[in-house]
């Protein structure tokens, strides 16, 4: 794969990613946890990840991890 700034020097890192709701009434809501693979560009630091399904529709039905 090539990244935008025309690099092709990537590298996949295993991660742990907290994903908060943002604004005020959502400030009680427990983040959602996921643990990706991310794949970041060492020229410019460009970083790609794919949410898998489960957290993905917990997202978007704006529930939290603990739901």
């Amino acid at each position: 794969m090539v990244c935008r700034c025309g690099s092709e020097n990537q590298k996949e890192f295993p991660a742990e990613i907290m994903i908060h709701f943002s604004g005020l009434p959502n400030v009680n809501k427990p983040a959602v946890l996921i643990f990706p693979k991310i794949e970041v560009c060492l020229d410019c630091g460009v970083t790609q990840f794919t949410i898998p399904g489960v957290e993905l529709g917990k997202l978007k039905g704006g529930q939290s991890s603990a739901a």
